[in-house]
């Protein structure tokens, strides 16, 4: 079975096309500067291997329609094709919000449509894209099933004391408001890993999953389901990211809007986008952010300090949520390659036996290993994501 996996951004595509055999990647890509004066496809057939072969092409790519065209020809029509058309079994596609109703993988069908259309206003800077992404390939692809994977899913087994706000009650009723969380797909497949890695049935293990990027996110996973999450209605809540604020007092936007005259969409513009590791010292990139504090940048050095001590913060809350913590999971771009950033994310927890080996730690590698002391009862692991096979594995389960 091959699966092409979609991930359909606001400007972007990104895509790869796995044979299920072996769960080999068969081509990755990239289209971006989606509507824009130039935009640029980047392609690699067999990446990472002896044969791979990347193409590169640059002109107007107008909409995500003529992109993702434009790939499937290079996948299936072009020099370096590596299959027909009809060869492409199922397509999935990342989907952030499912809201309550989408609580697991689905094949989209005709009558759906209404629903999907409906959780747009829970991620409107991502679910408008995603969902377009499945409707071109659905046109694409005819007969072919299209197989959505939600981000929210795997938090849908939170109990209701941890996914409700103390608002009023007719606002969730009406209105939906509650916490869904985000990055589940990661989250779930890397507490998937560990107990395979552990040698562990996965009901069975107590985990705390650490999703930390440029957006970043936590869960504790109890038994193998999430039974607490970070993010929220939207994103926003909880870690501090790079340039997201994460937790801070709601009673802030009427303190901007009275002091500094700031409408609502310009304080929730600055809390998305101007935020987080940015707003403390200027910089998102955390190699920015180390070089600067090696230069002697106390602003620098002072957003380490928040972002690690409420990750911390976090990690004490889901241990007292949990109460037995088999293991710590750090996955994505700054949980696998900043052995600083968790480093300083554990510092203190020793007493409750949480115990990094630094040496063990500074080790760059591209591969899942255990990074705890030997002396550590909780074991702690960089385990690296992969939501692209997490879909295509979701995918070729449902349509099997």
């Amino acid at each position: 079975m091959k699966v092409l996996v979609i991930n359909s951004g606001s400007s972007s595509i990104k895509y790869q096309l796995i044979n299920m055999a072996d769960e080999s990647v068969m081509v990755s890509g990239l289209v971006e500067r989606i509507g824009e004066e130039m935009g640029s496809l980047t392609s690699k057939t067999f990446p990472g291997t002896d044969k791979e072969v990347k193409t590169v092409l640059e002109q107007p790519i107008p909409t995500h329609g003529v992109g993702l065209e434009m790939s499937i020809d290079l996948i299936c029509k072009g020099d370096n094709a590596v299959c027909a058309m009809n060869e492409i079994d199922v397509v999935g596609h990342r989907v952030v919000a499912g809201g309550e109703k989408f609580n697991v993988p689905v094949v989209i069908t005709e009558d759906m449509w209404p629903d999907l259309t409906e959780t747009e206003r829970l991620a409107p800077l991502h679910n408008p894209a995603n969902l377009g992404g499945a409707r071109d390939a659905t046109k694409l692809f005819p007969g072919v099933p299209q197989v959505l994977v939600f981000d929210t899913a795997f938090h849908q087994t939170m109990p209701p004391h941890a996914y409700m706000y103390a608002l009023p009650y007719e606002y969730y009723e009406k209105d939906h408001v509650r916490r869904y969380g985000a990055h589940g797909t990661s989250h779930k497949y890397v507490a998937k890993e560990c107990a395979r890695l552990t040698g562990k049935p996965a009901e069975e293990m107590n985990l705390i999953t650490i999703h930390m990027g440029n957006g970043a996110s936590m869960s504790a996973v109890k038994n193998g389901l999430c039974v607490d999450t970070s993010m929220g209605l939207t994103p926003l809540e909880g870690l501090v990211m790079g340039t997201r604020s994460g937790d801070i007092d709601p009673a802030i936007h009427n303190y901007l809007a009275v002091n500094r005259g700031m409408d609502i969409a310009a304080i929730d513009n600055v809390l998305n986008k101007e935020s987080g590791l940015k707003g403390l010292c200027g910089m998102n990139d955390m190699r920015d952010i180390h070089a600067a504090i090696e230069e002697g940048n106390e602003r620098a050095r002072l957003a380490l300090e928040v972002q690690t001590y409420r990750t911390r913060k976090y990690i004490g809350s889901y241990m007292a949520v949990l109460g037995r913590v088999d293991a710590i999971v750090f996955t994505a771009g700054i949980g696998e390659n900043d052995d600083i950033v968790r480093l300083k994310s554990l510092e203190g927890l020793e007493p409750f036996g949480m115990k990094i080996d630094p040496e063990i730690n500074a080790v760059r590698s591209k591969q899942a290993r255990k990074i705890s002391a030997a002396d550590s009862t909780v074991d702690i692991w960089v385990i690296p994501t992969n939501e692209e096979l997490a879909i295509a594995r979701e995918a070729k389960a449902l349509v099997s």
